[in-house]
């Protein structure tokens, strides 16, 4: 497992060179503990596998937990810069955005990772038919996510229960609170205009 740091970043992620092979590529945008990123990552030892994480104590944790996982690499970064900036162009098979931070307060909503922004830096990085899987116990950010979703010219709105996922953390918790989680699936079905 190799954490990587976005400082010393001065070109694009090259997977094949990362990876040591090359393979379809997920990305878990915000992988917080690793626990979701480590058991896919299990499940599907032929595909890459990278966490991007703003929290250097998560990167310590996911670190520790992937040790000993060939296929899983870490990346302490802000999410959107390193969608932006350090993926290249049609290069993930799949982005995954689960339970992200709601902001659920008015005053504080701006500061949302799911913008119209954030969807064309997805869309630049996957490759077509790509998917972004999302997840939300909040139902008031769900249909933002919805909303902006369907007014994207590069997605559409695909079957969100055509795979059974690991949980995350804050899912385990929020079934056993009794929360809904509401889930939407983008496929990219053109690209970037």
């Amino acid at each position: 497992m190799i954490e990587l740091m976005p400082e010393l970043q001065v070109a694009r992620l090259d997977g094949a060179q990362l990876f040591g092979r090359s393979a379809p590529l997920q990305v878990d945008l915000g992988c917080g503990d690793g626990s979701f990123l480590c058991e896919l990552a299990k499940q599907f030892p032929r595909k890459n596998f990278l966490g991007i994480e703003r929290l250097t104590k998560r990167v310590e944790k996911v670190r520790r937990k992937a040790q000993k996982i060939e296929n899983v690499r870490v990346l302490r970064a802000d999410t959107l810069f390193a969608v932006r900036h350090l993926l290249s162009e049609s290069s993930v098979e799949a982005f995954y955005l689960l339970f992200p931070d709601p902001w659920p307060k008015r005053r504080h909503q701006f500061r949302r990772i799911f913008t119209r922004d954030f969807l064309d830096a997805i869309a630049a990085a996957l490759e077509k038919h790509g998917v972004l899987r999302v997840a939300t116990d909040q139902l008031d950010y769900f249909r933002q996510i919805e909303w902006l979703s369907r007014a994207h010219s590069c997605f559409e709105i695909a079957d969100s229960h055509e795979l059974v996922l690991p949980l995350t953390k804050f899912e385990r918790t929020f079934r056993e609170q009794g929360a809904p989680i509401y889930r939407l699936t983008l496929r990219k079905t053109s690209p970037v205009r």
